[in-house]
């Protein structure tokens, strides 16, 4: 699964993308979000606040209950305001 992050996100992270393997139990959006909190100090802040993070799957916009599946890719990014 290729994981990507935008914005604070990424840096609250450190990093752009990743390639991962979650558990096969991770199959939405908002499992992948707990079980990457997990994964460190910079994710779990990153993700503290789910109203204020967006998420694509496959870049096609997506809600936390969206299903994911291995070879899906996954976007994380701040709402989007115009002006």
């Amino acid at each position: 699964m290729k994981i990507l992050y935008f914005a604070w996100v990424k840096a609250k992270i450190g990093k752009g993308e990743e390639d991962l393997t979650p558990p096969e139990d991770v199959r939405s959006v908002q499992a992948l979000v707990h079980w990457l909190q997990a994964r460190g100090e910079g994710y779990a802040e990153a993700f503290a606040d789910q109203t204020r993070i967006r998420a694509a799957v496959n870049q096609d916009h997506a809600d936390f209950a969206a299903a994911i599946g291995p070879n899906d890719e996954i976007a994380f990014f701040p709402p989007v305001t115009g002006g």
